[in-house]
């Protein structure tokens, strides 16, 4: 991560009006405690008001020069709601961005626009059944997907036999209790959609390049009946 982007995510972690300890500023930027001292002491010689000190933590004052943003109360609900929603459900990624974007939307909006996002009486709790592991393969899938990687996964159907698959995965779809995988499946030929839980081994099996007839759209185009 380059110096300034560093900075400038020490920034929006302590925007949120919460005193933030050296150790979990480092947590999550992945850096020793005495980057993130030294990180602290620039910003503040460059006029951040933050204020605390080391081994007690660090809060931003009030009243910091940050640029409104102009969302209808609607947006502000679907905000604040999508991001608790990917906080609770999502993957290990996915819920630590979601976190800090509940910070940032906290801090960049006007008073009212503030107090609105505060009042949204949308919540989530994680499901008994999404797993540490199911939630960091949500990450680990949505980086395949996302750099055309292909996957090996032994995968267990509903009948509980066990098939070694090869696909090409396009996206992932989560249905209210179980995320699945969309894919193009060499074995089958076919587009096929396979439940997280129920992959027993995944591995990286080189990169694919899109081809016609197995993108995502195409996949749209033959919904709605699909099963791995």
């Amino acid at each position: 991560m380059r110096r300034a982007d560093r900075l400038f995510r020490i920034v929006q972690f302590l925007r949120g009006g919460r005193l933030v300890t050296a150790q979990a500023l480092a947590e999550r930027l992945e850096v020793s405690r005495r980057t993130v001292y030294r990180d602290i002491a620039d910003l503040m010689a460059s006029g951040v008001p933050i204020d605390g000190e080391a081994g007690v933590g660090y809060v931003m004052r009030e009243g910091h020069d940050i640029p409104p943003l102009m969302f209808t109360g609607d947006e502000i609900v679907a905000l604040v709601a999508g991001a608790r929603l990917i906080r609770a459900w999502g993957g290990v990624a996915m819920a630590a961005a979601a976190e800090e974007a509940l910070v940032k939307i906290g801090a960049v909006l006007p008073e009212a626009a503030r107090q609105r996002a505060e009042a949204v009486q949308i919540h989530a709790y994680q499901m008994p059944g999404l797993s540490p592991e199911v939630r960091a393969l949500i990450d680990r899938l949505e980086r395949a997907a996302n750099g055309q990687v292909r996957l090996s996964l032994l995968y267990r159907d509903e009948s509980g036999a066990e098939t070694r698959r090869e696909v090409r995965p396009l996206g992932l779809w989560f249905w209210g209790k179980v995320w699945t995988l969309v894919a193009w499946c060499q074995l089958r030929r076919d587009f096929r959609m396979f439940r997280l839980d129920r992959m027993r081994e995944v591995a990286e099996a080189g990169p694919f390049r899109p081809e016609r007839g197995q993108s995502l759209r195409d996949f749209y185009a033959t919904l709605p009946d699909r099963r791995a």
